[in-house]
C-alpha cells in the first residue's frame, strides 16, 4: 500500500483548519499574558490527530452506509474516493481513524494532568461531538452545530486554557466565530449531499428545512461572525485590531450568493471555495488581530 494513499485519505487540505484553531487559541492565550511554544505544539499535534481521525472516520461511516457510492463528488464533498476507488479497504480506513483518535488520548491527558482538570469536560464534549457525528449526530435534524463546537470553538478554547490553565470571559466570546465559521463550513458542504445522505437516512439541516431555508441560516450565520467580532470590540471583549477580521466580509458575500443558486452546481461549487477561505482566513486574521492589539 503506497504511502501516499494513506496520506491523501487524511484528506490533507482540509487540516489547515487545525493550524488556524491552534493559531487562533494561543494568540489569544499571548495577548492574554502567556504562552508557551512547546505547549502549543503538542496542542497541535493532538489537535491534528483527533481531526484526522474524524476525517478517515467519516469517509468509513459513509462508505458503509453507501454515501460514497451515491454522491456527485466536489472539491470540497463527497470524501476522497479512495474507498469506492478501492485503494485501501475499509478495514484499513477504519483503524487509521481510530489510530489517530488513540494516539491523541496520551496528549489529551497529559494537559489535564499538566493544566488542570477543567480541560477533561471540554475535551469529553468536545471528543463526543466529532466522534457521534457521523454515526448519529447526523440523523436528529440539525447536526451541523457538532463540528462546530467540537472542531471550532472548544478547539480554541482548549488551547487557550492549555495556555494560561484559565477560561475567561473574553476568550469565550472569541471563540464563538470559530464554532459559526466551521458549523457553516459543513453545512454548506452539505448541499451537493444532499440526496444521497437523504437515501441513508440523515437528516442535516439541508435535508431537514430545506435547500432553501438552509441557504438563509448559512447566510444569517456568516453575516453574524462580523457582528459578533463587532459587538465584541464595542463590548470591549476583543481588541479593537480584531476588525482586521472584517476583510473576509467580501469572500463571505460571495459565498452567500452562491449558496443562494444552491440548484446550480456551476454556482454552489465557487462559493464553497469562498466559503472555505472565509473560515480560514478569518480565523487567521482574528489571531493576527491579537498579536497586533499585544504589540501596540
Amino acid at each position: 500500500m503506497k504511502l501516499k494513499v494513506w496520506f491523501a485519505e487524511t484528506r490533507p487540505r482540509f487540516l489547515l483548519l487545525s493550524v488556524v484553531l491552534v493559531f487562533l487559541g494561543t494568540c489569544i492565550a499571548w495577548y492574554d499574558g502567556d504562552f508557551h511554544l512547546g505547549h502549543a505544539l503538542l496542542a497541535f499535534l493532538g489537535l491534528l490527530l483527533a481531526h484526522i481521525g474524524v476525517n478517515v472516520l467519516n469517509d468509513y461511516f459513509d462508505y458503509k452506509s453507501g454515501i460514497d457510492l451515491e454522491v456527485r463528488r466536489t472539491p470540497f464533498s463527497g470524501g476522497s474516493g479512495i474507498l469506492p476507488a478501492s485503494q485501501m479497504t475499509p478495514r484499513q480506513v477504519f483503524w487509521l481513524g481510530m489510530g489517530s483518535f488513540i494516539l491523541a488520548i496520551p496528549i489529551g491527558v497529559y494537559f489535564v494532568i499538566v493544566q488542570g482538570w477543567p480541560l477533561l469536560p471540554l475535551m469529553i464534549v468536545g471528543a463526543a461531538c466529532i466522534i457521534l457525528y457521523t454515526p448519529f449526530l447526523t440523523r436528529l435534524g440539525w447536526p451541523e452545530w457538532a463540528p462546530g463546537a467540537g472542531m471550532g470553538a472548544l478547539p480554541v478554547l482548549g488551547v487557550y486554557f492549555i495556555q494560561t490553565a484559565d477560561y475567561t470571559l473574553p476568550a469565550v466570546i472569541a471563540c464563538i466565530p470559530s464554532g459559526i465559521l466551521v458549523h457553516n463550513l459543513l453545512l454548506l458542504n452539505e448541499f451537493p449531499d444532499v440526496a444521497a445522505d437523504k437515501k441513508a437516512g440523515r437528516r442535516t439541516l439541508p435535508i431537514a428545512i430545506g435547500k432553501k431555508r438552509a441557504a438563509i441560516v448559512y447566510s444569517v450565520l456568516t453575516i453574524a461572525v462580523y457582528l459578533w467580532i463587532i459587538g465584541g470590540v464595542v463590548a470591549g471583549q476583543m481588541p479593537a485590531f480584531s476588525l482586521i477580521a472584517l476583510l473576509t466580509l467580501p469572500l463571505a458575500i460571495k459565498a452567500i450568493l452562491g449558496a443562494s443558486k444552491h440548484q446550480d452546481l456551476n454556482q454552489l461549487v465557487p462559493a464553497m471555495a469562498s466559503n472555505v477561505m472565509v473560515v480560514l482566513v478569518t480565523q487567521f486574521l482574528l489571531g493576527i488581530g491579537y498579536i497586533l492589539a499585544g504589540i501596540f
